[in-house]
């Protein structure tokens, strides 16, 4: 394959995951989790990479690409492992909530406490024993495969 082609395979498939992850959120009513939202953030850096690369940018692009999607992949390993209890997650989306122990009882009865927090610790969708998450880190780590080997193609 081209360096060309790579970069387009390589750029589509971030769009291909980040538009998926809004029909899931937009079509399919499931709410991302704070550790969801930051997995996106890197594909859209892969795909504005992947524009200028396509328009002629150098090389480097290529080599920023890979870091992009393997940024991505890292973040949904993690946030693989935090849904399957291999370690903690971030405090603020993730493990038992408030200690309401601590809490007197007009705290608990309190109107401005937040609603719809989504846990970073919950699967809400799988497939093949994978989240969301555990797929976002397959798929993003073949990418950046693609982003590598463009960045290698002279």
């Amino acid at each position: 394959m081209t360096r060309k082609t790579l970069i387009l395979l390589a750029t589509f498939g971030s769009a291909a995951l980040l538009l998926g992850a809004f029909g899931f959120q937009h079509i399919g009513g499931l709410a991302p989790c704070k550790m969801c939202l930051w997995q996106r953030w890197p594909h859209a850096a892969a795909i504005l990479i992947g524009g200028a690369a396509l328009m002629g940018g150098p090389r480097l692009l290529a080599w920023l690409g890979a870091l992009a999607t393997a940024t991505t992949g890292t973040i949904g390993v993690y946030h693989a492992g935090v849904e399957w209890g291999w370690w903690p997650g971030p405090t603020s989306c993730s493990g038992g909530g408030a200690d309401l122990g601590a809490m007197d009882g007009g705290a608990l009865l309190a109107l401005d406490t937040p609603t719809g927090v989504v846990m970073c610790d919950e699967i809400v969708w799988q497939l093949l024993g994978l989240s969301m998450a555990g797929w976002n880190a397959v798929i993003a780590f073949a990418l950046t495969a693609l982003w590598i080997m463009a960045a290698r193609r002279g």
